[in-house]
């Protein structure tokens, strides 16, 4: 990485767009992305970012305003977040696996004053207002849509310079696309440097190869794909992701550095040909979104070199832990210690902190933490915890301890969210389609063990007196109308839920019904 690149990263704050420019000045042929039908250098890139800043300033979006996109990732994409960055626009990046319905909720929630899209999501976004533009990344012109070159402006016209604070809005992250009332996470610009600024740790800079497979709405994907653009490393992106072809690209690509969620670590794992494959050019590995056994852990540090990190974190930011597995391998049952910067603490159900070697909810205050939900200024006062100097910190729902060295322990959830594939699932939402339905008095649904997913939906119902309907019917009916990464996988009849006495659910004994019926 060039000396300039290196002194406005060491800046305590700082912009993606203008690292960009300067690796286009410094690096001009070299390549920023590439995709399985194109590719960019740097050059390129900035001229692009150039000309989608440009289009956006012309169709009179400012600082504060965003746009929204739903489609699989390529490079195009990426040129597009990255130019409405330069021009201090929000990226509200949505996923393609949501329901129509949900989708044309987060858009109106964000906001957004034109909407990107391709073959893969046009169907889906049938039911968005029909006043939002909509541009095609893939060209296409078809229902109203204008073609992405049509909205770029000329090149080699530069955009207005805005006004960008650590504060602005970076991105809004929609962290599942769930069928009830969204709730935006408004990331700063100042957020998505701190994530920047510890990627020198990883050994990012010219010569990096980052893989990624995981979608671009997601911050999984995103906590490491700036970090290689900042450094100025080349970013391969699959649109979807197979442990064949992934196997195949990481050799052939001489591939550093990837960011892979549980699942696919362990389907690449049991892939046949793994140990065919040389995947000796790996730096580093990272993981997060999902519970990520200890075993497969060790399964990985004994088959795939490189260095393998784990973060565990939430998209709301706050304080993150890391864990270098390579490092200390006998502690692969745990999450690692805070991140530098990161001020974790655990609290008890009155919001007191707890003492040394106690459990409680992990909360976390850093440099990286969301500016808060958007619009939702009470979901964002309920995310929030104050110590007694009045220093905020993001509420995480997880329960945890740490151990005598100050490594965290995640044992329970107290929050029932459901983690699938990477993704997060809340019952509640499922719970209140299913409630939908005529034959339908009360649901419960909570999570449990998958080999394939880590975790999938299974839900308990109470049918209405003299109501009737066949279990696989109602199970369809309801995946019918929730995103893909939400459908039900188990349903089952049940006389009455188990309740506390206050009248809460008790889920954890709906869980053990699922275990010992299957044991």
């Amino acid at each position: 990485m060039t000396d300039s690149a290196s002194q406005l990263i060491a800046q305590d704050f700082g912009l993606v767009a203008d690292l960009v420019k300067l690796h286009a000045r410094q690096r001009p042929d070299a390549l920023a992305f590439r995709d399985e039908q194109q590719s960019l250098t740097w050059a390129e890139l900035d001229r692009r970012m150039d000309q989608v800043a440009c289009g956006l300033q012309k169709a009179g979006l400012v600082v504060g305003d965003s746009i929204a996109i739903c489609a699989a990732s390529s490079v195009a994409y990426a040129s597009v977040f990255l130019g409405a960055l330069r021009a201090g626009v929000a990226v509200a990046p949505l996923a393609p696996g949501s329901t129509p319905a949900s989708l044309r909720r987060m858009v109106e929630d964000a906001g957004a004053r034109l909407l990107f899209t391709d073959a893969s999501t046009r169907a889906l976004l049938s039911e968005v207002p029909g006043e939002i533009a909509r541009i095609g990344l893939d060209g296409s012109t078809e229902a109203g849509t204008v073609a992405l070159a049509d909205g770029l402006a000329p090149e080699g016209e530069c955009p207005d310079s805005p006004q960008i604070t650590p504060t602005t809005a970076f991105n809004i992250i929609y962290s599942s696309g769930t069928t009830g009332e969204p709730k935006g996470v408004v990331q700063g610009h100042g957020m998505r440097w701190a994530h920047i600024k510890r990627g020198a740790k990883y050994g990012y800079g010219p010569e990096s190869v980052t893989l990624l497979s995981t979608p671009l709405y997601s911050n999984t994907t995103l906590v490491v794909f700036f970090p290689t653009v900042a450094f100025g490393g080349c970013v391969v992106l699959m649109p979807k992701f197979d442990a064949g072809r992934y196997l195949q690209l990481a050799q052939d690509l001489r591939v550093t550095h990837t960011m892979l969620v549980p699942v696919q670590y362990q389907r690449l794992m049991s892939h046949p040909q793994f140990d065919q494959f040389d995947l000796s050019s790996f730096q580093a590995k990272f993981c997060t979104s999902a519970p990520f056994s200890a075993a497969l852990k060790a399964d990985v540090l004994a088959r795939w070199p490189g260095g393998l990190t784990e973060f565990y974190g939430m998209t709301e930011g706050g304080g993150s832990c890391i864990l270098d597995a390579h490092l200390h391998p006998d502690k692969l049952h745990t999450v690692g210690k805070p991140a530098e910067g990161s001020d974790v603490r655990l609290i008890d159900e009155a919001g007191r902190e707890v003492a040394a070697g106690e459990s409680g909810e992990v909360v976390g205050h850093s440099a990286g933490m969301m500016v808060g939900y958007n619009k939702q200024p009470e979901k964002t006062r309920e995310a929030e915890w104050f110590d007694a100097a009045g220093k905020r910190f993001i509420r995480t729902g997880d329960i945890a301890r740490f151990d005598a060295d100050g490594f965290l322990s995640l044992f329970d959830r107290r929050k029932d969210m459901i983690i699938s594939g990477g993704f997060n699932i809340y019952p509640s939402d499922l719970e209140s389609v299913l409630r939908e339905h005529a034959a339908v008095a009360d649901a419960s649904v909570v999570g449990v063990p998958s080999a394939e997913w880590g975790e999938t939906p299974a839900a308990f119902v109470v049918l209405k007196p003299g109501a009737a309907i066949e279990t696989e019917a109602l199970r369809e009916w309801v995946n019918a109308r929730v995103g893909k990464t939400q459908r039900i996988t188990r349903l089952v009849f049940t006389d009455e839920l188990p309740r506390s006495a206050i009248g809460k659910v008790l889920k954890r004994e709906l869980r053990d019904r699922l275990t010992a019926a299957s044991s």
